[in-house]
């Protein structure tokens, strides 16, 4: 099951493992049993600490429990957890052996204070590189407070479960049986919803923090190069993001890091934050900007204020809060959204396999995510509003060639239609007839650009039509010692490694604001 290369590299982490654990699986004669068992005995046979056993009897199979010897019970993968999903798995082997986790001590702590029993379900697909920071933040639960368990469901080898649990979108979490969550979660946010309190204990922690030189407002490639350019001026440096990657995290493949040849968002994202923790940045994760309150004199402290309810001070600010993906803004979207209507064909599209769906949108995101499908699903639509595509031709080749794609310009979306549960439809309205047109569908990828985080923002600086963050050529706002940088600004290419510049360029910016300030002015404002 695992080749040589990989092997030994297993061989490597397990050697870190402490304590003995043991594998217990549920299998039958079906190909993908036979697949997870030899799954399961490549990584058995990789130390000595690892016992695998074959009577296991849970309901779901082909499945597999991993727990510490003798334990009860442990934590479940039910379907091979392989692709984006072979991380959890390693992780999981390593932290149920007693491998301490790399989270803080006091997010251990009130992980193992929680009271209460909760049995999670997160159902997956091996291409969602969303999932497994869900998948790896639930088996941390269950790994660490007895009162919590988990399995993780392979939504392309459990369909018939998928079918009847309504999920159509990845991950997807239940909690004893009701929706708990959908989309990527930090572990910060999912404790939070499990503590009442949390949030409030969180709120008073973040406003009794001393002000800061500099803070960082969004740890996407921006943000977190803003941190360390900051930080590595010595100066006290915080950071506030709601989840730490931004953008990046949704993103397949990137190419074009000059000097990485290749690499997946979420490996990036999770090496931004290993690099900004090597630095003295303060990472305040899981929160969310909801107001500037500017100083009331020159060199004065900035009020961030928070959707906690919390506030945090500094002498200067970097914003860098990002984009998200724009909505078609079309009636029946916002109802059956992750009920049909989604937003990453890499972590949805396996739920559509053999299924008629259809992408808005013909610029390169649309194309490729039409192209993508096209391998999966039954046929697949692409929908454009101009005349033409504006994809690179090369794309557009390949799209036209496939068999089961077809296109359609000039054509603006009406609604979407759907049965109550799920989506059954969209309707068009061909520009240049004006006829509107029925298309059934079980499925509707939106690939229509980005949207600007910057509704907080209207009133405290100037904005654009657009909403993008209007800056000079050092990144300052038109508020004095507020800079931007990333995909929220007038700065045209939306770019990672343009981001990361632009980043850089705006702390730098602000230390150069910072130094000079009068020294009675940066005195008064101590």
């Amino acid at each position: 099951m695992l080749d040589d290369s990989l092997k030994g590299q297993l061989k490597t982490y397990l050697a870190r493992m402490p304590e003995p654990i043991e594998l217990v699986a549920s299998l039958d004669d079906g190909a993908l049993s036979k697949e997870m068992r030899g799954l399961l005995e490549d990584i058995s046979a990789q130390s000595e600490k690892i016992t695998l056993k074959l009577d296991g009897a849970d309901a779901r199979v082909p499945s597999f429990e991993i727990r510490k010897a003798g334990a009860a019970r442990g934590v479940r993968f039910a379907g091979l957890p392989m692709g984006h999903e072979f991380t959890s798995l390693v992780l999981a082997l390593l932290q149920t052996g007693g491998y301490p986790p790399k989270i803080a001590p006091e997010v251990i702590a009130q992980i193992k204070e929680l009271p209460g029993e909760f049995h999670f379900t997160t159902y997956f697909s091996q291409s969602c590189q969303n999932c497994p920071d869900v998948v790896q933040a639930m088996n941390l639960l269950a790994t660490l407070n007895p009162g919590i368990t988990h399995v993780a469901v392979d939504g392309a080898a459990f369909q018939d479960e998928v079918k009847a649990e309504k999920v159509m979108a990845v991950p997807t979490i239940k909690l004893n049986g009701e929706a708990f969550g959908q989309g990527r979660m930090e572990i910060e946010q999912i404790i939070a919803k499990l503590d009442s309190g949390a949030v409030a204990r969180e709120a008073a922690n973040l406003s009794a923090k001393a002000a800061f030189e500099v803070l960082v407002v969004g740890a996407g490639p921006a943000g977190a190069a803003a941190a360390i350019y900051a930080a590595r001026k010595g100066i006290r440096t915080g950071l506030l993001a709601e989840r730490f990657g931004g953008q990046v995290l949704d993103t397949m493949a990137i190419e074009n890091f000059i000097s990485v040849p290749h690499t997946e968002g979420p490996k990036l994202a999770a090496a931004l934050e290993q690099h900004t923790r090597d630095y003295e940045v303060d990472i305040m994760k899981g929160q969310l900007a909801s107001a500037i309150v500017p100083p009331a004199h020159k060199g004065g402290l900035f009020e961030v204020k928070l959707a906690s309810g919390a506030s945090v001070k500094s002498k200067s600010l970097v914003l860098a809060p990002g984009a998200r993906w724009r909505t078609m803004n079309v009636p029946g979207e916002a109802e059956y959204r992750n009920k049909g209507v989604a937003y990453c064909p890499h972590c949805d599209g396996p739920l559509f396999k053999g299924k008629r769906v259809a992408v808005i949108g013909g610029g390169n995101s649309g194309v490729e995510a039409a192209i993508d499908l096209a391998g999966l699903v039954s046929h697949v639509t692409l929908i454009e509003f101009d005349g033409q595509l504006r994809a690179d031709a090369v794309l557009q080749a390949k799209l036209k060639s496939l068999p089961n794609a077809s296109i359609i310009t000039s054509a603006k979306t009406t609604e979407v239609h759907g049965d109550g549960e799920k989506v059954v439809g969209l309707s068009y309205e061909d520009r240049k007839s004006g006829e509107v047109h029925r298309l059934a569908l079980d499925g509707i990828f939106v690939q229509i650009g980005l949207v600007p985080n910057t509704e907080w923002l209207k009133g405290a600086l100037a904005l654009t039509s657009r909403g993008e963050i209007e800056i000079d050529v050092r990144g300052e706002t038109s508020l004095a010692g507020v800079f931007a940088a990333g995909d929220a600004t007038i700065v045209p290419y939306k770019q990672i490694i343009i981001a990361a510049g632009e980043g850089a360029k705006a702390a730098l910016s602000a230390f150069d604001y910072l130094i000079r300030l009068a020294p009675e002015v940066a005195v008064a404002a101590e």
